[in-house]
């Protein structure tokens, strides 16, 4: 029979809903202070609905928008939890979203606003925040990628 939607779920029900590993939901308790699961005796969690909530938006910007950790904790930072737990039920309605392979249109969007800037002319619409937000996401994995670049060069 199963639980009821506003029950708690063990770390291992909640692994298996999000099909990750659990060792993955305890790093992410260190990485995501918003992720607060009560403890009983012995340690054991027990994640109410709110923290699945959370983990399903962690779990979906992480794999499917290909957010890093600091992607995710910078998103959690400035546009709040509440986000993060909605941001994987536009995909479940059909709602479109960026994926990595409309980085280059939105490249080109931020270029050619920059080059009308430039020329004086309307800057036009812009990039939504959407569009903000995920070249911030890349910017960062960039940097890190830089990061790893240089240390490897030695």
């Amino acid at each position: 029979m199963p639980k009821a939607p506003e029950a708690f779920r063990t770390i291992s029900e909640v692994a298996v809903e999000l099909d990750v590993p659990k060792h993955v939901l305890r790093f992410w308790e260190g990485k995501f202070s918003q992720l607060r699961p009560l403890k009983r005796g012995g340690g054991r969690r027990y994640y109410r609905p709110e923290d699945v909530e959370l983990l399903r938006g962690i779990r979906y910007l992480l794999y499917e928008d290909r957010y890093t950790i600091k992607g995710v904790q910078r998103i959690l930072r400035e546009q709040g939890v509440r986000h993060v737990m909605d941001c994987w039920h536009e995909t479940a309605s059909g709602s479109e979203r960026a994926t990595v392979k409309d980085i280059p249109d939105i490249a080109a969007d931020a270029a050619l606003g920059a080059a009308q800037k430039d020329a004086g002319a309307a800057a036009g619409e812009g990039l939504s925040p959407k569009q903000v937000n995920r070249l911030k996401g890349l910017l960062a994995e960039l940097a890190e990628c830089k990061k790893l670049l240089e240390t490897a060069k030695g």
